[in-house]
C-alpha cells in the first residue's frame, strides 16, 4: 500500500527517510496535528530528550487511537527550536520508527506556541480503506 521512491535522480536523503512515499489509491489519510512534548496532563518536561519522546509518543497514540502504528506513516514534519538537537531528534525518531522510513521533513525554528517547547511532530499516515 506504501510504495518508497527512490530515485538516482535526487539527492540521496541525508538520514533514515525516504525522498517519497507514494500511498495506493482508495487509501485511508489520517492527519495528525503537530504533537509537542508534553504530558497528556499537560506537563512541559525541563529537558530536550523527554520531549521529543513525548512528542513522538502523542503522535503514536493518537495512530492507535484509529487502529495505526508507526509503520503507517507516510510523512513527517519536524520543527525544533535549538541546530544542536538534530542528533536527539534523528536518534528518537530512529527508536520510534523502529527503521520505518516515511518522507520527512526537519525545519529548525525560533520557537513554539510555549517559550518551553523544543519541538513538535505533526505525521500524515495511510492505511487501507475500511
Amino acid at each position: 500500500m506504501l510504495k518508497a521512491i527512490d530515485t538516482p535522480n535526487a539527492p540521496r536523503p541525508f538520514s533514515n527517510y525516504a525522498q517519497g512515499i507514494a500511498v495506493a489509491p482508495g487509501a485511508r489519510l489520517l492527519f495528525v496535528s503537530g504533537q509537542v512534548g508534553a504530558t497528556v496532563a499537560g506537563d512541559i518536561p525541563d529537558d530536550a530528550r523527554s520531549q521529543h519522546e513525548l512528542a513522538w509518543e502523542n503522535v503514536l497514540a493518537i495512530l492507535a487511537a484509529e487502529g495505526l502504528d508507526h509503520r503507517h506513516v507516510v510523512d513527517a514534519h519536524v520543527y525544533i527550536t535549538d541546530r544542536d538537537h538534530v542528533g536527539l531528534y534523528r536518534e528518537v525518531r530512529d527508536r520510534m520508527l523502529k527503521g520505518h522510513k516515511p518522507a520527512a521533513t526537519l525545519l529548525i525554528v525560533s520557537g513554539l506556541a510555549d517559550p518551553r517547547l523544543v519541538v513538535e511532530v505533526g505525521v500524515v499516515a495511510a492505511a487501507p480503506a475500511t
